[in-house]
């Protein structure tokens, strides 16, 4: 049985996550990197909409490489619908996991506008 706003938020969630979890999960069907740090992402709903990526491109972090605008393009979708990116593109993040930085899909959704409302 589908659980409520109501539901979500007496676990303790937020208003905005407790409506996104009732409303029911999203899938990422495709990624596209934009060259102003932003993802275009189409959902399995049917919606496209835009995640701005700068906020986690910081220097001392795992997504200080991504600040290279090459290194950026390099994300792809992995088998769980996540945004992922391979720090060094020659190893596999499979057998590397640590290799591997990712987004996962409810986060991009909940952080992410619709391609209208993107400026």
């Amino acid at each position: 049985m589908p659980k409520t706003v109501e539901q979500y938020l007496a676990k303790g969630l937020d208003q905005k996550t407790a409506e996104y979890y009732a409303a029911g999960r999203r899938r990422i069907v495709a990624v596209e990197p934009n060259d102003d740090f932003t993802l275009t992402l189409d959902f399995d709903n049917g919606e496209r909409r835009v995640l701005d990526v700068k906020p986690h491109l910081k220097p001392d972090t795992v997504f200080e490489p991504f600040m290279k605008l090459e290194n950026f393009k390099r994300v792809y979708l992995d088998e769980y619908h996540s945004v992922c990116w391979d720090i060094d593109p020659t190893i596999d993040s499979k057998d590397v996991w640590e290799n591997l930085v990712d987004l996962c899909p409810d986060s991009c959704y909940m952080e992410s506008v619709p391609v209208a409302n993107h400026n």
